[in-house]
C-alpha cells in the first residue's frame, strides 16, 4: 500500500497553489486509509473542493457536492479513535453526529486542536505543503472555494 497521497491544490492564486504530501497512518485507522487510498485510486478526490475552511482551526474537503452534506456511494465507517493528538498538519475524518457516520470527507488541522482528540479518527498528517492549506480561501461556506485538482498515490 501507498504511503502517502499527495494533493496538487488550487488556492485560486498561482502563486500560493501547489502541492500537500499527507504521509498515511495504516497503524491508527487501517480501515480509515484504506477508503481514502480507494478514492484517491478512483478519482473521487479530483476537482473536489475545500468547503469550510475556518482560519486557526482546520480546512474539509472531500465532498463532490460542495455544500458538506455529500459523501461517496460506500459505506460509512466505524470509528477507528486513538490517542493521537489533533495538531496542526494532522489528517482528519470529518463525520456527522453519528460517530460511525465518516465517508469520504475529511479535514486538515491549521492549528493544534486539542478538543477534537478521541472524537474524530486521525489517518495522516501532512509531511509538505502546510503553506498550501494555509493559503486556501476562508469561509462557511467558501465563497470562491480552493480545491484539489488531482489526488494521487506517493
Amino acid at each position: 500500500m501507498a504511503d502517502t497521497i499527495i494533493f496538487d491544490i488550487d488556492t485560486t492564486d498561482p502563486a500560493t497553489s501547489g502541492e500537500v504530501v499527507i504521509k498515511l497512518r495504516p497503524d491508527l485507522a487501517p480501515k480509515h486509509v484504506e477508503r481514502i487510498v480507494e478514492l484517491v485510486r478512483e478519482g473521487f478526490y479530483d476537482g473536489t473542493p475545500f468547503h469550510r475552511v475556518i482560519d486557526g482551526f482546520m480546512a474539509q474537503g472531500g465532498d463532490p457536492t460542495g455544500t458538506g452534506m455529500g459523501g461517496s456511494d460506500k459505506p460509512d465507517l466505524k470509528a477507528e479513535f486513538t490517542d493521537a493528538q489533533h495538531k496542526r498538519g494532522v489528517a482528519s475524518m470529518a463525520r456527522a453526529m453519528d460517530p460511525d457516520s465518516a465517508n469520504s470527507q475529511f479535514f486538515i488541522c491549521t492549528a493544534d486542536c486539542p478538543f477534537l482528540d478521541g472524537q474524530y479518527t486521525v489517518w495522516g498528517e501532512v509531511i509538505s505543503g502546510m503553506e498550501v492549506i494555509d493559503a486556501l480561501p476562508k469561509g462557511e461556506p467558501v465563497a470562491n472555494p480552493g480545491r484539489i485538482v488531482k489526488a494521487r498515490l506517493g
